[in-house]
């Protein structure tokens, strides 16, 4: 999932303090954000924007076609539920600690309805040059500038410091899709790969993965199919087997999930898998070439 310069945005929970720093981040940047909701502060203003009580009355006002979810864990799946009814088509769901029972239930819904999801426990999207979704650094021109290089990442400082590496040595990005780390999401890493795949801006790809669950090697299988160059990098290397590090997903079962798994699948596939964020430039000038 990609989000564009000319979408419509609500943020729902605008008026939080996340809420509303990032907004006003979001709307500096260029990203057309419309409006916010808080069923408390309807009928309000708040950063330059109208408020609104529920989705479906933003939708109705003006409507919209993306909504970023700032929203506490026990509330989202209400909040998520309201947009996927009111019509919304992307969603961006930021919260983490979501319970596992009521992120199956909007993804579900989210499905039935055509609606495409990004998260839990995401960053966000960037597309450079065009606008944000979320709480990566776009506004950063030394990690993010317009290029053809797409980046998808399930670690929001992970992605940030490939995409820091890939400006650093002359590239730049055409989006970045930060899927999130939990081990049920709405965009898998194979999910955004097709994505990139199909996107005319994109020359190359860059996956930012860790170990634990089976996405890397899924999206192995289509790699393979792809005549854009993909190079990855993986982390958790050093991780013992049996112990979850780092992100709710980042867990290793037996030989299942494990980055000598990952990174073999990713190989066979032709996918180049870096030692180092470091080496992202080279291979990248590399593939190109």
């Amino acid at each position: 999932m990609i989000v564009r310069g000319e979408e419509r945005i609500i943020v729902q929970g605008i008026t939080g303090k996340q809420g509303t720093f990032w907004s006003g981040r979001m709307r500096e940047y260029g990203s057309r954000v419309v409006g916010g909701v808080n069923p408390k502060k309807a009928g309000t203003t708040h950063c330059g924007v109208p408020v609104f009580a529920s989705a479906k009355e933003a939708m109705s006002a003006g409507g919209f076609e993306v909504s970023v979810l700032f929203i506490p864990p026990l509330g989202v799946r209400a909040a998520a539920l309201d947009a996927i009814e009111a019509g919304c088509k992307k969603l961006v769901i930021l919260t983490e600690h979501i319970p596992v029972q009521d992120v199956m239930y909007f993804l579900s819904a989210a499905r039935a309805n055509g609606a495409r999801v990004v998260g839990p426990n995401t960053a966000g999207l960037v597309t450079p040059g065009e606008c944000f979704a979320g709480f990566m650094p776009a506004f950063e021109s030394d990690i993010f500038t317009p290029g053809s290089i797409g980046v998808i990442s399930r670690s929001g400082s992970l992605g940030t410091l490939i995409c820091l590496n890939l400006v650093q040595q002359g590239f730049g990005e055409s989006a970045f899709i930060g899927i999130g780390g939990d081990p049920i999401i709405g965009t898998t890493i194979r999910d955004a790969l097709i994505t990139l795949d199909e996107d005319a801006k994109t020359d190359a790809v860059v996956i930012v993965g860790e170990i634990g669950g089976a996405m890397e090697e899924e999206a192995a299988e289509y790699a393979a199919s792809m005549k854009k160059p993909v190079a990855a990098f993986i982390a958790g290397s050093s991780s013992p087997a049996g112990k979850k590090m780092g992100h709710a997903g980042a867990i290793v079962m037996g030989n299942k999930g494990t980055h000598d798994c990952k990174r073999k699948a990713l190989e066979k596939a032709g996918v180049q898998v870096l030692a180092t964020p470091s080496d992202v430039g080279r291979a990248i000038a590399q593939a190109l070439a």
